[in-house]
């Protein structure tokens, strides 16, 4: 009889522990709160450049408000002016280079200004030659405080 009460105490306790066990409400896990997301910086823009390059036209004469009639055909004894128009986003100084480049790569000429930008507008460089041009095709690059405007022209001496 001693054996069945401790089966019986044994079975008991077995089956209390079975039921607190089981009747212990499950903890919920502590989970933190999302964290404040910042929303990403925008790209900051490029400085504006302060004078610009609005347009470059190649030709022999100036008009009165230093416009210039485009040719594409010059003369060997003719002047060949490079007309920059440029407009100033901000009060600084900028230089304008031209260069004219013969038909091989070689360079013909190389002249610069200097365009303050109360002055923005129309600049002109002038390239002229003692002697004849040498007759054949010829490039116009321009650039804007040595960066390139991206407006090339071709021009021919005959």
């Amino acid at each position: 009889m001693k054996q069945n009460r401790i089966s019986y105490a044994l079975a008991i306790a077995l089956v209390g522990t079975i039921a607190v066990t089981g009747c212990k409400k499950k903890e919920e896990p502590v989970v933190a709160p999302p964290a404040a997301v910042e929303p990403a910086p925008a790209p900051a823009e490029p400085a504006p450049m302060p004078v610009s390059a609005t347009g470059v036209t190649v030709g022999n004469t100036v008009a009165a408000d230093k416009s210039v009639a485009a040719v594409g055909m010059f003369g060997v004894k003719d002047k060949i002016i490079v007309s920059v128009k440029t407009d100033a986003t901000t009060p600084a100084d900028a230089t304008i280079e031209a260069k004219l480049t013969f038909q091989d790569g070689q360079e013909a000429g190389k002249q610069s200004a200097t365009v303050k930008a109360e002055d923005a507008g129309t600049t002109n460089i002038e390239f002229t030659k003692a002697t004849d041009w040498p007759a054949g095709k010829y490039k116009v690059d321009v650039t804007l405080n040595g960066q390139p405007v991206g407006m090339t022209q071709e021009i021919e001496v005959k």
